[in-house]
């Protein structure tokens, strides 16, 4: 019987085990550059079998909270290549994820107090984190957004091949494609926030273009064993929802079948909040999604993501629902995590308080256990 904690091949991935640290958003990286004592947050956890780093932007127009990483710039690259150096020295396999956020940003965070981009002009109604001049975060609305124009829209996706050749030269094993949880990609996905009349709205083969088409750039520059996307079928965060997610994630994931990706990454529910919440007329069933993937030849390894414990991730591996299942806000409080779960031992209660900016606190200082 397989366990979370045998080890998996994952296309061009070699997993010790079957636990990924989900992307944590930690607005820890002024000016947009991975601090030194990142290093050591992602080394601190490389005991899991995949980190997946917190969201990074591929451009400046796609940022969207203050102190959140990118990957445009040299100096960029150069501190995510100290955090990639430190974990493979500390024997981990760490990914990237690419972000554009579109609307889920503000004027303050865009070059010369621009409107964020979405493809349509509709404001979300969510919020977005900034840190006023005596350094102090806040949670602000979300700026109202311009609609992009089709001719646009090739050099976003010039941005994401960009991005991910960057990773590669700051030393990442993969990238992670963020198509998910109400950001720029899932926009164009949901009926919610794409009102389009051209070839990227309106149908749902229009409306997965965009995401089909970063993943055909991303996966030619690099390879598509060393590429996984997040997706999450339901969620309602940042705004945005669909009548018909089971239809919509169906045409998804048969037509993400056609590359032999690393890892396919489903948020199965409300990101962060209830695992059986419902968009549509009906329950979403996630078992379904899978068999259409597999059915349309995919052959990722699935990861499952939302609210697992021990025991339920313990089960979605040993009954084949899940291949790697990743921990979030458990991965922020026990950087051995790996270790506990393992063991059954108690874990770590986090303060949510230290989540969103500041300093070591709430970061680097949480105890592991005793040697063994």
């Amino acid at each position: 019987m397989t366990t979370l904690f045998d080890p998996l091949v994952a296309g061009e991935l070699k997993l010790a085990n079957r636990i990924a640290m989900a992307p944590l958003t930690r607005n820890r990286a002024p000016g947009a550059v991975p601090p030194p004592m990142a290093a050591t947050y992602y080394a601190q956890r490389a005991s899991a079998g995949l980190l997946i780093t917190e969201a990074t932007a591929i451009s400046a127009q796609g940022q969207g909270y203050a102190n959140v990483p990118g990957l445009y710039a040299p100096e960029q690259v150069a501190g995510w290549r100290r955090v990639t150096e430190t974990v493979h020295a500390a024997g981990g396999t760490i990914v990237t994820q690419l972000w554009h956020v579109g609307r889920v940003s503000h004027t303050a965070l865009q070059l010369g107090g621009a409107a964020p981009v979405a493809p349509s002009a509709i404001a979300a109604k969510t919020k977005t984190y900034l840190i006023d001049a005596d350094g102090r975060g806040r949670f602000v609305p979300t700026s109202e957004p311009r609609a992009l124009a089709i001719e646009e829209i090739p050099g976003i996706v010039a941005d994401y091949r960009r991005a991910a050749r960057a990773a590669m030269e700051a030393g990442f094993d993969g990238v992670e494609v963020h198509a998910a949880n109400g950001y720029l990609i899932d926009q164009f996905l949901r009926a919610s926030s794409n009102r389009r009349t051209d070839a990227y709205g309106g149908s749902i083969a229009n409306r997965a273009r965009l995401l089909l088409e970063v993943m055909a750039a991303v996966t030619e520059e690099i390879g598509a064993g060393r590429v996984g996307v997040r997706i999450s079928p339901v969620t309602p965060a940042n705004d945005v929802s669909d009548p018909a997610p089971q239809a919509l994630f169906t045409y998804v994931v048969e037509q993400l079948a056609r590359w032999p990706l690393a890892y396919v990454h489903i948020i199965e529910g409300a990101t962060g909040g209830p695992r059986d919440y419902q968009q549509g007329d009906t329950p979403f069933d996630y078992g379904a999604l899978r068999a259409a993937y597999t059915q349309a030849g995919g052959r990722a390894a699935w990861m499952v993501n939302n609210g697992y414990d021990r025991e339920l991730a313990m089960a979605a591996v040993a009954e084949g629902r899940a291949d790697i299942v990743a921990f979030g806000k458990a991965f922020i409080a026990n950087p051995d995590l790996v270790r506990r779960l393992r063991e059954n031992a108690p874990l770590n209660a986090w303060d949510s308080n230290t989540f969103y900016g500041g300093d070591a606190r709430g970061y680097l200082d949480y105890p592991t256990l005793e040697p063994a």
